[in-house]
């Protein structure tokens, strides 16, 4: 029985029945025989994400995206790796379970997934979610999430298992590479500006400088489960490490910028349901208590030990990745691949992001370092 598009329940609790039988038993007042629900987790736009209960805890499953799967996105085995490699680091992630590869067998999604523990508490994605936080707990949250980050750039990648989890060497011009082909694969419209935007990054990549870490690769507030009271809530869990690697740690820096100040490229005005967000959803809005992104940039710095660094380039890669995201779901959404509300409005973002990429990287751009004071290497860094 499959209760959810892309996941079948009945085949998941004999897994668990079979792998994990530590598991498999009912929650508390519920029998062993309890049946398994699941429910689609909003915000996920790529690997689709369910909740599921009926098991001794509550469990997250994730597994890649209805069709359109490109060759290089949406690796199951190297999410659950990076997860479970930082199970002991400063920076909070939920207990994964276990990867399988279910595409012979087709018992549970007919793909490569993989299980977790379920962290409770809240994802902050929308505007009326702040009222449960006042504004000084929301600014000091702002300001650990971009500690957390510096905590997650300092982990020496050798020291959790992942010194060959990627190739920190010409990891800004691979990546340039990489979007373009993601691009290609996606394109089913002319879009000139984010064709300029991508020339024009090509020809002014920067030098990193010596900078090596483990990138997460999305990292945003919509990523990460809070907990707390009103007046001190933290980071409780970081969550969706699909596209990490090894490489330049300012591409998170610049990717978290680019969606601390995402709803002034949609026009949106923060309304508490989000309804006029038109798929860009946001908590980060004026007059909530959060910080400016310029003192992000300076609490990740203090912590790190580093001079803040000149992002420009970085920003304007931000805009690109998520453009080509976008671009990418649009293409899905449009081929009827897509699960969950909101997909009908994704196309629309592309063109701004462009335009945005475009404003912090002019023609003019010089191909120097990112930052005129090389960074100090933090105790720990690799």
């Amino acid at each position: 029985m499959t209760d959810v598009p892309g996941l079948d329940t009945a085949g998941l609790r004999q897994w668990l029945e079979r792998e994990h039988p530590e598991l498999a038993g009912g929650g508390p007042g519920e029998s062993a025989g309890t049946e398994l629900t699941a429910s689609v987790i909003a915000g996920g736009r790529s690997n689709l994400t369910y909740r599921v209960d009926g098991a001794r805890v509550p469990l997250v499953v994730r597994r890649p995206p209805l069709g359109h799967v490109l060759s290089t996105a949406h690796d199951m085995r190297r999410e659950h790796r990076v997860v479970t490699a930082l199970a002991d680091s400063p920076v909070p992630v939920p207990r994964t379970v276990d990867v399988v590869d279910d595409t012979d067998r087709a018992e549970v999604t007919g793909t490569v997934f993989f299980v977790m523990e379920h962290v409770a508490g809240t994802v902050l994605s929308r505007p009326g979610q702040n009222a449960a936080f006042t504004t000084g707990g929301l600014h000091a949250l702002g300001l650990e999430l971009a500690q957390v980050l510096a905590d997650l750039h300092a982990v020496d990648p050798a020291a959790v298992g992942l010194a060959d989890f990627g190739r920190p060497d010409g990891y800004l011009d691979r990546q340039v590479a990489t979007w373009r082909r993601q691009y290609d694969a996606s394109r089913s419209r002319p879009q000139p500006r984010l064709d300029a935007l991508q020339d024009r990054l090509a020809a002014s990549v920067p030098d990193s400088g010596g900078r090596t870490g483990i990138v997460h690769g999305d990292y945003r507030l919509d990523n990460a489960i809070v907990v707390g009271p009103p007046d001190a809530p933290r980071v409780a869990a970081v969550l969706d490490w699909e596209m990490a690697t090894l490489g330049d740690p300012l591409v998170d820096l610049g990717m978290l910028g680019l969606y601390w100040d995402i709803r002034g490229l949609t026009g949106a005005d923060g309304s508490p349901d989000g309804a006029d967000d038109n798929g860009a959803l946001s908590a980060v809005v004026p007059g909530a208590g959060y910080p400016e992104f310029a003192e992000l940039v300076d609490a990740y710095a203090a912590r790190s030990g580093t001079a803040p660094p000149d992002l420009a380039w970085y920003r304007a890669f931000a805009a690109y990745k998520l453009a080509v995201i976008l671009e990418g779901i649009h293409y899905r959404y449009r081929a009827g691949e897509t699960v969950g509300d909101g997909f009908d409005r994704i196309g629309a973002l592309v063109a701004p992001l462009a335009e945005d990429g475009l404003a912090h990287l002019p023609s003019t751009t010089p191909t120097t370092p990112s930052s005129t004071t090389p960074p100090t290497t933090p105790a720990g860094r690799a």
